[in-house]
């Protein structure tokens, strides 16, 4: 549902639009909606958005927000993540609220998991 004045959508560049499309269908179960041959859409993951044909990527090094996934199964998220063509960035390691790694996925961006446990 549209909220008045909070966040609604994200974009990011994908070098590689149907190598980005096939990982996040893969790990996380995402279906996408593509408009022509360069912009591709998904939605009811929590926030929606799209990947658009780009040569950039969105990486914290450069200062670019982090999109950050929940799992109950920590472990579990982090084996579908390197199975499927996600480099891990920064392996699993304990902050205050719990636990997380960050994954670039095949165009580059990237992202990270968080759980309360290891689990």
């Amino acid at each position: 549902m549209n909220q008045h004045e909070k966040l609604n959508y994200v974009e990011l560049a994908a070098k590689d639009l149907n190598a980005t499309k096939t990982f996040f269908s893969a790990v996380f179960g995402w279906e996408f909606t593509d408009y022509g041959l360069e912009y591709s859409a998904f939605s009811n993951q929590g926030l929606d958005g799209g990947f658009y044909q780009a040569d950039a990527c969105s990486r914290t090094d450069n200062g670019a927000a982090l999109l950050v996934f929940y799992s109950a199964q920590l472990e579990e998220t982090y084996t579908k993540v390197v199975g499927n063509g996600g480099e891990i960035v920064k392996p699993i390691f304990e902050f205050p609220g719990g636990f997380r790694f960050h994954f670039t996925e095949p165009s580059g961006n990237e992202f990270a998991v968080w759980s309360e446990g290891r689990g």
